[in-house]
């Protein structure tokens, strides 16, 4: 199918799509927007501030890869929401950048709900251990959280890290109170985006399912 029915396929009205570009062409982009998408992930910065630079300015773009330290700078400014807050370090980081430039950085928390070692973020607990400190820091205002279930067959594996990252929204909301809306919950990529949309996905992100062949 063509980039515009797939999106067509997979729209749905109470969920952001975020179309996954990385290393995707400026016409693929292109064709996209054309399509009805406003939103795009990036993984890396400078191939990111490229595509910024010549695509539609209206435009919404996500930092959805690891965000490397020495690329926060770059990365201020340039995003409407970054989705991989994975340690306090780079909370603290953002922050003090974001304060520099004048600005504030919406940002998610990346949370690992699945145990796996290869996977970035706080563990739920380590979350809400931390969580007041993330609240109390300038520069960020933290929109939600974020994970990847594990390459699984099984789909109770996988529909159990989604639900843990709609509980832990829960905990971290309750501890925020009115200083923080913390309603997105950006989960689900093209192989289990429909789990995480039962499971309560606000957002979802997706490469494969949108532009046919894996990149």
């Amino acid at each position: 199918m063509s980039i515009e029915k797939n999106l067509k396929e997979i729209a749905n009205p109470n969920v952001l799509l975020v179309a996954v570009s990385k290393g995707r062409s400026l016409e693929e982009i292109q064709e996209a927007y054309e399509g009805g998408c406003r939103d795009f992930g990036e993984n890396r910065i400078q191939e990111a501030l490229e595509k910024i630079e010549t695509a539609p300015d209206d435009i919404r773009w996500h930092f959805i890869g690891k965000l490397q330290k020495n690329k926060v700078k770059k990365a201020i400014g340039h995003f409407a929401l970054i989705h991989s807050i994975d340690t306090i370090e780079l909370a603290r980081m953002v922050s003090r950048a974001s304060e520099e430039r004048g600005v504030v950085t919406n940002v998610l928390l990346e949370a690992n709900t699945s145990g796996e070692a290869s996977k970035s973020g706080y563990t739920p607990k380590e979350w809400e251990r931390l969580f007041s400190e993330v609240l109390a820091l300038k520069g960020i205002a933290v929109r939600g959280l974020m994970t990847m279930a594990p390459l699984a067959e099984d789909e109770t594996v996988i529909r159990r890290c989604f639900s843990k990252l709609k509980e832990l929204q829960g905990s971290l909301q309750t501890l925020a109170g009115d200083l923080a809306d913390l309603s997105t919950l950006s989960m689900g990529m093209s192989r289990d985006y429909q789990i995480a949309i039962q499971e309560g996905a606000t957002l979802i992100r997706i490469g494969t399912a949108i532009f046919n062949e894996a990149c």
